[in-house]
């Protein structure tokens, strides 16, 4: 694929996925969504790669779905997101549910953060929500949109938001379309941390990722985020018999052991 619309890059054992298309707020295009995905892929088959973590260019994170591109909707009546079906599946093939737009996230087996580094709306606002962790910088506005274009809820935020900041505070986001700040966000407890500039946000999310990546084994978090999206549709019994099941397998292997030693020794572990 030739790469107009994302960069990438890898450091400290962490891709760094980039929406770029800073003249236009990163606006969201099919090709974006296309590219994005093999961007995914990419990070999710690379064993070098630990961690990923999605920002945008510029001053924007992402705007929403471009204002051309919507018009183009407005004019055939209907949604077309230009994309071939022959797009990449990062995430597929785990659970049923996961192998649809945004939901592909939850078959990772490498956390996602987003570093919103300014305005996220629309479509950019269910990226963002559909990552592990989100970090932000302060003052920065994201909305919904989609009241405001006469839509429903976009690429299941109906499902994802009431999860992640309660019913009440949810549906006063969803149901208003209105701008709320990273600052008022991060009291919902949608924003895990804020930070003062743009340099400062990517630069602490690194390191984070890194000691994410240095300090628990892959495998962990591999299956700590698949069982924490898989027990969002099961019972609490399936989640006890499942953790019993990876505990034993997980036991035998070298990370367990390497654990083991290093709380022994009151060390770090070396993972």
């Amino acid at each position: 694929m030739e790469y107009r619309a994302t960069e990438y890059a890898v450091a400290d054992r962490s891709a760094i996925i980039t929406l770029a298309r800073p003249h236009r707020g990163n606006a969201w295009t099919g090709r974006m969504h296309a590219e994005y995905r093999s961007r995914l892929l990419e990070a999710e088959n690379d064993p070098n790669v630990r961690t990923i973590i999605v920002t945008g260019k510029g001053n924007a994170f992402c705007v929403g779905g471009d204002s051309e591109a919507l018009s183009g909707h407005a004019d055939r009546g209907s949604y077309d997101d230009g994309l071939s079906g022959n797009e990449a599946q990062p995430g597929y093939g785990v659970r049923p549910e996961f192998d649809h737009y945004f939901a592909y996230h939850f078959g990772l087996t490498k956390p996602v953060i987003s570093a919103i580094n300014g305005p996220a709306a629309g479509v950019g606002l269910v990226l963002a929500c559909f990552t592990d962790l989100r970090f932000a910088r302060r003052g920065v506005k994201l909305t919904t949109a989609h009241g405001k274009l006469n839509l429903p809820a976009e690429y299941g935020l109906s499902w994802q938001l009431p999860r992640l900041i309660g019913l009440t505070h949810a549906m006063d986001v969803l149901l208003t379309s209105r701008v709320v700040t990273t600052d008022e966000a991060a009291e919902m407890g949608m924003i895990n941390k804020l930070y003062d500039s743009n340099e400062e946000l990517l630069e602490e999310t690194l390191a984070f990722a890194a000691n994410l990546a240095s300090t628990v084994s892959a495998r962990s978090l591999k299956e700590t985020r698949q069982q924490v999206y898989t027990d969002l549709h099961h019972d609490v019994a399936s989640s006890v018999e499942t953790s019993m099941h990876l505990l034993n397998e997980m036991m035998g292997e070298d990370d367990y052991h390497k654990g083991v030693n290093a709380l022994l020794k009151k060390q770090p572990p070396d993972f």
